[in-house]
């Protein structure tokens, strides 16, 4: 055991709060073609239209962004705003409401995304180059789940929000 590895059970679960704090700084790590600063904060915004998008009965608004980013919607806002101006975002009329506005990505916001998970399959692969593939893959299995179950909890903590209302 080296001297950064925690030993006790305890140790090891009270490091990882820490070892996400320094994941997020991290995620700057020299690969080849790297997405600049200002473009890795755009992605926070771009990948949850991308996700949604993907679930053709959810629409993205601004107020949406503010919820999953945890952030007051004026800050959202600017958000949008700034990928809007950059072309990766396109405001649109809602198809379910047509007094709403919802965002979708611009063909090069898609280009930006496509290219972030590049940026972040090559950074991983570049952490693990000295893992075995079945480390690899069982890290990228729980690392999943983890985010997941991560995901229950604010969908949960939402419904308790909406049902206090």
């Amino acid at each position: 055991m080296t001297k950064h590895e925690p030993g006790t059970a305890d140790e090891l679960l009270d490091a990882v709060g820490p070892a996400f704090g320094k994941l997020r700084r991290s995620s700057l790590l020299e690969v080849e073609n790297p997405i600049a600063q200002k473009d890795l904060g755009r992605t926070l915004v771009l990948n949850i239209v991308l996700e949604a998008e993907q679930d053709e009965a959810r629409e993205v608004t601004v107020g949406a962004v503010a919820e999953h980013l945890g952030v007051d919607p004026s800050v959202a806002s600017r958000m949008v705003t700034d990928s809007i101006t950059a072309g990766y975002l396109i405001r649109a009329a809602s198809q379910q409401d047509g007094r709403r506005t919802v965002l979708h990505l611009s063909p090069a916001g898609r280009d930006l995304m496509t290219r972030f998970r590049r940026h972040q399959r090559s950074a991983f692969e570049q952490v693990t180059e000295g893992w075995t593939e079945r480390e690899r893959l069982e890290f990228a299995r729980l690392m999943l789940k983890y985010v997941a179950a991560q995901e229950g909890l604010r969908h949960r903590a939402a419904g308790g929000r909406e049902a206090g209302r």
